[in-house]
């Protein structure tokens, strides 16, 4: 299972969110380009980058994000305010790994099915469920849709994967996390990257057994020392079977 360290930038900054709430972050005193940098020399192969400015229309990250991108040494998956066909395009030519795709999924899902084809494993969707609704622009809106039709929906869609965030529990109840984004998992043509699920070693450890699960963003649990990268990815390797020995 891959683990995607993460960082969510704001106005220049590291920061977490409680429950999606853009007004009420809580910041983070380190600097996001050593930070990701520092990801890279742990040994993750991936990291995941959320640009909340980008969210809200406004490119006060975009010089930050770039260098990222350019200097971090490993593949960087990005989301953030991918709202057209020019913003994608945009990021990927600018060497993002890959660009995770959530409003215009939901406004336009034949030109997101589209572009999933056009750039092979590098297009993710992601599927932000609020008390059993789909939510759109950056967890303000919700969707109308329920999240297994809108994942079904997708199913012809060759994404790299589906990223699934349950906003209502928010860490508060890991055990209703699990068993949603299990359900919405065994269903998901694509591969499942769990997000907002991991404050310790041993949600990795479940998360490795649940079908179709391929990876897990982890960001607070790595800000607030309750993880340690190097035990994350430890964790999630898989583990060898005993080999008898014969004499």
């Amino acid at each position: 299972m891959m683990i995607y360290p993460t960082i969510e930038l704001m106005n220049g900054r590291c920061v977490t969110l409680d429950k999606g709430r853009l007004d009420n972050p809580m910041l983070w005193h380190v600097d996001p380009v050593e930070t990701a940098k520092g990801f890279a020399a742990a040994g993750a192969e991936w990291m995941h980058l959320t640009d909340f400015n980008a969210v809200q229309g406004d490119g006060a990250n975009k010089s930050i994000v770039e260098e990222i991108i350019r200097t971090v040494g490993i593949p960087v998956q990005l989301g953030g305010g991918m709202r057209s066909r020019e913003q994608i395009e945009h990021w990927i030519d600018r060497g993002a790994g890959r660009v995770t795709v959530g409003t215009l999924a939901a406004r336009d899902p034949s030109l997101v099915a589209e572009l999933a084809k056009q750039h092979p494993d590098q297009i993710v969707l992601a599927v932000d469920v609020w008390q059993g609704q789909v939510m759109t622009e950056g967890w303000r809106k919700s969707g109308a849709f329920a999240p297994d039709t809108y994942i079904d929906a997708f199913e012809d869609a060759p994404f790299a994967a589906i990223i699934i965030t349950d906003i209502d529990s928010d860490m508060s109840d890991v055990e209703a996390q699990l068993g949603l984004i299990a359900g919405l998992a065994d269903r998901a043509k694509a591969p499942v990257i769990a997000s907002g699920v991991v404050r310790n070693a041993d949600d990795i450890s479940r998360l490795k057994y649940i079908r179709n699960i391929s990876g897990a963003l982890v960001g607070r649990a790595l800000f607030r020392k309750s993880l340690t990268l190097s035990d994350a990815l430890e964790v999630a390797c898989p583990q060898q079977e005993p080999v008898a020995e014969f004499l």
